[in-house]
């Protein structure tokens, strides 16, 4: 590695025949300042909307309906009424109905309809209901999440009679069903809840053997990574080409004929002829068998090489194995940002419920009566404080926005940090050049420190571009909700085009930034300067880049997915009880209502953990392979400018250092 002094000429950062080289550049200075000012500028202000929405809102705005008059039903002085009766309920044709509610009258009341009748003042006089305010018509109703839905059945009981009101049973019954979905929801997710809770502990340990099988692939692929790629590439042909050869075989058996199958779960239950799923099985399997050999015999010499960088990554990983572990601390940081962000969503949600919502129970009043005395005694430049407050709340819609757009700012600086401190600890490795003993000590604590002592800025400025892009495409996208109805062509096509654009700009922006925060590793220039190194290098190199870079991505991808196609198989022997007549019994004994959900959890688990322990290979090879266009770059290969790539590198590319004992 070598940089340019003030007179123009190269120099080395650090000694190399002594063997005192330690690594990337150790003389840095903090890059994008102004970036990293405006940052904490925007955390400081997300602090106070978090905090503004904890205090003021409270999240059983959300749990109770509300009703048209701004009362929550079950709360305060309608704590005798828990229930909310729409008036009309053909209005309520939306799915967000629980959110949002309809556009139809809604009143609390103590008890749903118990029968159906038009005209229902009997039962307005019972619930209080003004004459004014009286429903021209009731239906014998049930409670789902304390909203009264028509029961559906009673129409057999009282046929035509909804005529007198100008409704139509079809309306009713296409309202309900619609609502009835939505509540539905909620007994469907408590019975999820209680599979996972039954099922938990053969969760964990498919998830552990899928932790330990991913530790032992890469584990041996430092040694015969040739053989692991292979044996990977090789499985993931040879699953789809049996599921292609089973599929034609069974076909032939069953093709003339009629019967049918059932396949899925409860209450995912789908059926088929056997023969036309045999059929198209078959014929889907051996598409995608076809199009992958096709892939692997154009790149079959692209693959060797790929093998060649896997080894060298295998060898980094090898040697700073403490890189395995680190994708977990990102892994809970982006966890802890969503949780946080759904927090504060949804308690500015209650912000903006309460800002409409008439106080009616004591306890309310009593904290409102609190809140005034103490505002007004205060200063006076607390006292507008407390007013900016009071402000805020109509104003929760704009919060959201902001407190979206920190989600986003947050999610991609923590992948940001993720990214940059693995390059760092890469980079020390490819630039020590007598490997291992040249590779300094703590190479993945010393790349995080750096990270934060002078590169905040800079993983700020790569986080919020992403994070600006993404904010529009948010925005496309509501805007494509709200044109769905509107019958123009031409502002459709625009619309779609610019989603596309906007697509392709993030998946260029993140492509980008991944390799400025390597050229940042190692030279430690602020974003811009290393984007723009990073696309030069890539760009003078392109063909090396697409066919070696991507082409390992490829390889590593297949063997993940091997991985999660074996556990995912393996789990569904477990819960598809296509096991021994013993462990079916088991599995029976355990009453799941949805046999799917442990499967979906197991496979989905091990996609993550695939994902954790196969991104540091991936960040490995991607910063290899950068390091690498740099050290040829730089370097010509005589003693005053040796390469630092291993020798195996160099044999691939038929180059060779001078005098040097490497």
């Amino acid at each position: 590695m070598a940089k340019k002094d003030k007179t123009g000429k190269t120099k080395k950062e650090e000694p190399l025949k002594d063997g005192n080289y330690r690594g990337p550049v150790t003389n840095r200075s903090c890059t994008d300042i102004i970036c990293c000012i405006i940052f904490i500028i925007f955390l400081v202000a997300f602090a106070g909307v978090s905090i503004f929405a904890y205090v003021k809102g409270d999240y059983q705005l959300i749990l109770y309906p509300l009703d048209t008059k701004n009362n929550l039903c079950g709360f305060g002085t309608m704590k005798q009424k828990p229930y909310l009766l729409f008036s009309d309920i053909t209005r309520c044709m939306s799915p967000v109905v629980f959110l949002m509610g309809c556009d139809t009258p809604q009143t609390c009341v103590t008890k749903c309809p118990s029968k159906t009748e038009a005209a229902p003042k009997q039962y307005c006089e019972d619930q209080d209901i003004p004459d004014s305010e009286c429903p021209l018509y009731a239906i014998q109703s049930r409670d789902l999440l304390k909203r009264c839905v028509p029961d559906i059945t009673a129409f057999a009981k009282t046929p035509n009679i909804l005529d007198k009101v100008n409704v139509t049973e079809n309306d009713v019954i296409s309202s309900t069903k619609i609502m009835e979905g939505v509540f539905k929801a909620k007994s469907y997710a408590e019975q999820i809840i209680k599979d996972v809770m039954t099922s938990w502990w053969i969760i964990l340990v498919a998830l552990i053997i899928a932790m330990f099988v991913s530790l032992l692939w890469i584990f041996l692929m430092r040694w015969v990574a040739g053989i692991m790629v292979w044996f990977g590439v090789i499985a993931f042909l040879v699953l789809f080409a049996a599921g292609c050869g089973v599929s034609a075989w069974k076909y032939t058996i069953w093709k003339d004929s009629d019967e049918q199958m059932t396949v899925g779960f409860n209450p995912l239950l789908f059926t088929f002829s056997k023969a036309k799923f045999y059929l198209w099985t078959s014929i889907i399997t051996g598409v995608i068998f076809a199009i992958f050999l096709l892939i692997l015999l154009v790149l079959f010499s692209r693959i060797r090489i790929a093998i060649a960088l896997i080894k060298e990554g295998s060898r980094a990983v090898g040697s700073i194995m403490s890189t395995l572990l680190w994708p977990i601390i990102p892994f809970i940081l982006q966890i802890g940002v969503i949780f946080l962000w759904l927090s504060v969503a949804v308690h500015l949600y209650a912000v903006n419920r309460s800002s409409n919502l008439k106080v009616n129970s004591s306890e309310t009043n009593a904290i409102v009566t609190q809140i005034e005395s103490l505002c007004s005694g205060l200063p006076t430049n607390e006292t507008n404080a407390c007013s900016v407050m009071r402000s805020m709340e109509s104003y929760t819609l704009y919060l959201q926005i902001y407190a979206l757009f920190m989600f986003f700012w947050l999610i991609n600086f923590v992948s940001a940090m993720g990214q940059l401190t693995l390059a760092g600890a890469f980079a020390s490795y490819y630039w020590s050049f007598k490997k291992p003993d040249d590779i300094p000590s703590l190479p993945l604590l010393k790349s995080f420190w750096r990270c934060f002592r002078y590169h905040f800025g800079s993983l700020a400025f790569g986080s919020l571009l992403i994070a600006i892009v993404q904010m529009i495409r948010v925005l496309l996208e509501y805007l494509d909700h709200k044109l769905k109805d509107v019958e123009n062509p031409l502002a459709k096509f625009i619309l779609k085009c610019m989603k596309c654009c906007f697509w392709c700009l993030e998946k260029f922006l993140k492509f980008l930034n991944k390799n400025a925060y390597i050229m940042i590793a190692v030279h430690g220039k602020n974003f811009c300067a290393s984007a723009k190194d990073a696309f030069m290098l890539i760009l003078a190199n392109i063909a090396r880049t697409v066919v070696i870079d991507k082409s390992t991505s490829f390889v590593l991808f297949l063997s993940r997915l091997a991985i999660v196609c074996a556990i995912g198989f393996a789990s569904y022997a477990v819960f598809g009880q296509k096991i021994s007549h013993g462990a079916s019994e088991y599995i029976d004994e355990l009453k799941l209502s949805f046999h799917v959900v442990p499967i979906v959890i197991i496979v989905i688990g091990t996609y993550i953990i695939t994902s954790l322990f196969f991104s540091v290979y991936d960040m490995a090879v991607d910063t290899l392979f950068l390091c690498f266009l740099d050290d040829l770059n730089v370097n010509d290969g005589s003693a005053e400018k040796p390469y630092f790539m291993s020798k195996q590198l160099m044999s691939i590319l038929g180059k060779n250092n001078k005098d040097t004992d490497k």
